[in-house]
C-alpha cells in the first residue's frame, strides 16, 4: 500500500524506520515544524523529520495540518491509507473522510487513550500496556482496533525503557495490519481511561511516597 506518514517523537521516527523498510513505505511525511530545543534553545528539527530525511522520503512541515494547500500536498501523494503515530496534532475533517488513517497507539485501549499512555501506564502502576493499531475517528483514539499485543511492564522500567520496546512492537504490528488488513471491532464501552499530558507538576518528586 502507497502511505502518508505523520509523526513528530522519537517513539514516531522507530515506528517510521520499520514502515519505511516494509512494502509501505510512505511517499510523503507530514511532521510539526522545528522548534527551539534543549538548554540553549537552539531551533531543532523534529525526530522524524530527521529520520524521514536520512531515508531520503519527502517531508513537510505544516504549521497547520488541515489547511487546504497542506492537504493538497496529501493528495498529491496518492496514499491509499494515511498512518499516524504521536503526530501531536487532532486529526480533523477532511482528512478523516478522504482517507483511511490508521494509528500507532501504544496502550491497550480503551485504557490510556490520550496524549500521555506510557509514562501514565507506568505512574498508575499497571503490570501490562501494549500497542493498539486502530483506525482513527473524531473521537479521541475512540476508533475500532484491528490489532493489539501486550507487553510487561518490569517494576524497574522507566519510560525510555518501556518506549524503547512498545515502539519495536508497534512498528511489527503496523506493517501487520498494512499486509493483513485484519477486520476493525469497535472498543469496548467499560475501562476507558484518559492518559493526559504529562505537566511540570507530574515530574515533581514526591518524598512521602514509597519507592
Amino acid at each position: 500500500m502507497r502511505t502518508v506518514y505523520l509523526g513528530t517523537s522519537d517513539f514516531a521516527a522507530a515506528v517510521l524506520d520499520r514502515l519505511a523498510a516494509s512494502d509501505h513505505a510512505p511517499a510523503l511525511v507530514v511532521t510539526r515544524p522545528d522548534r527551539p530545543r534543549g538548554r540553549g534553545r537552539k531551533l531543532q528539527a523534529p525526530p522524524v523529520a530527521e529520520r524521514a530525511r536520512k531515508l531520503g522520503i519527502q517531508v513537510i512541515q505544516p504549521e497547520k495540518l488541515h489547511e487546504d494547500p497542506v492537504i493538497a500536498e496529501i493528495e498529491a501523494a496518492e496514499p491509499d491509507a494515511l498512518v499516524v503515530c504521536a503526530y501531536g496534532v487532532l486529526i480533523k475533517e477532511p482528512l478523516l473522510s478522504l482517507h483511511e488513517i490508521l494509528n500507532v497507539h501504544p496502550s491497550l485501549l480503551p485504557r490510556w487513550r490520550g496524549a500521555a499512555p506510557v509514562e501514565r501506564a507506568i505512574m498508575a502502576g499497571d503490570d501490562r500496556t501494549g500497542v493498539s493499531i486502530m483506525r482513527l475517528t473524531a473521537g479521541l483514539d475512540s476508533g475500532p482496533v484491528c490489532l493489539m499485543e501486550t507487553e510487561p511492564i518490569h517494576p524497574d522500567d522507566d519510560y525510555a525503557s518501556l518506549a524503547a520496546r512498545l515502539q519495536v512492537l508497534g512498528g511489527e504490528l503496523l506493517v501487520r495490519a498494512l499486509d493483513e488488513r485484519p477486520p476493525f471491532e469497535d472498543q469496548p464501552g467499560l475501562g476507558i481511561t484518559y492518559a493526559e499530558k504529562i505537566e511540570a507538576a507530574d515530574r515533581t518528586l514526591d518524598p512521602a511516597r514509597p519507592p
